[in-house]
């Protein structure tokens, strides 16, 4: 069975799909982007990562799989753990192997698994159809030359007034002085009138609402009840986990024991893949989380990891 398929498709919904014995694939959105130098613009994708100290089966990939195959949970465990033998098998012989639209895993000179990402692939499902985009290089210096050779060649013509301008001129200074003194006279007394009329217009409206404040006050028998108002919390998108147990015993016992060291743990009811999860704590925004599960995995815990989801 090739389990590449079954990673893939978790990658667009999930962002940690771990492989039991193998090691966990993260996911962090990157916003858009452009490159200046090749005029690309990229659209917002998933980047994915790879950490190796995170092995132990959480049911996800495994469930997955016995659903899409319809079988049982334990024969998926047992594909899943033959898969990661040939992974294996084939780093320890040629130092290096490929999974299908994920990316390339090799051995470095100390014999460490390093990962290296395919940029083409992208699982990020609200940038679905989306592809780069290299825009035309928008060349200036063409527009420049062109405006400077106008102003090369371009010539200024003077042409000589006629004297029948000057007679013109003198019958338009007449004009102009008397629309002046016909305004300085009218000005005064046309402000005068705008003034009556707002006095007289103001005292309407005082009438007007002396009167609505009157019948207001008088047929208002009783007043409006009090109105409460209730805000519900929130729901906390962001989640670290501090793992999935199928035995429910054992999650009581690691809630009991994370809230005794003074974190908000939680549990969470049983999911569709019969696990009953436990939190360390929940937050309203992702960098909240990620500096507590920082933390977390230098003190205690390597394993940590985000949940995003409304809960």
């Amino acid at each position: 069975m090739k389990i590449e398929t079954y990673i893939a498709q978790l990658l667009y919904r999930y962002q940690c799909v771990t492989v039991p014995g193998f090691g966990a694939f993260l996911t962090e959105i990157q916003s858009a982007r452009l490159v200046d130098n090749s005029n690309t613009f990229f659209p917002p994708k998933k980047l994915i990562s790879f950490n190796t100290y995170i092995k132990n089966n959480d049911g996800l990939l495994a469930n997955h799989i016995a659903q899409a195959e319809k079988t049982s949970y334990e024969y998926a465990v047992s594909a899943i753990q033959y898969e990661v033998f040939n992974w294996k098998k084939t780093l320890q012989e040629t130092g290096v192997f490929s999974i299908k639209n994920i990316g390339d895993f090799y051995l470095n000179a100390d014999r460490n698994l390093i990962f290296n990402p395919y940029e083409q692939s992208n699982y990020l499902s609200s940038s679905f159809g989306l592809s780069p985009f290299v825009s035309p290089m928008v060349k200036r210096e063409i527009f420049e030359q062109h405006l400077e050779s106008i102003e090369e060649t371009a010539t200024i013509q003077l042409v000589p007034e006629h004297n029948n301008k000057y007679t013109f001129l003198k019958y338009a200074a007449i004009f102009v002085l008397g629309l002046g003194l016909t305004a300085a006279i009218g000005y005064p007394i046309l402000q005068n009138e705008i003034a009556t009329q707002n006095i007289i217009v103001e005292s309407a409206v005082q009438r007007q609402v002396q009167n609505k404040i009157q019948e207001a006050t008088f047929f208002i028998e009783s007043p409006i009840p009090a109105v409460t108002l209730t805000v519900k919390e929130g729901k906390l998108p962001y989640h670290i986990m501090a793992g999935a147990f199928r035995d429910e015993d054992n999650a009581q016992r690691i809630y009991e024991d994370l809230s005794e060291k003074g974190y908000k743990a939680k549990r969470i009811e049983r999911n569709k893949h019969g696990l009953y999860p436990v939190l360390y704590g929940s937050f309203t925004t992702y960098a909240e989380a990620e500096k507590l599960k920082n933390e977390i995995r230098a003190k205690e815990n390597p394993e940590a990891w985000i949940l995003i989801e409304s809960l």
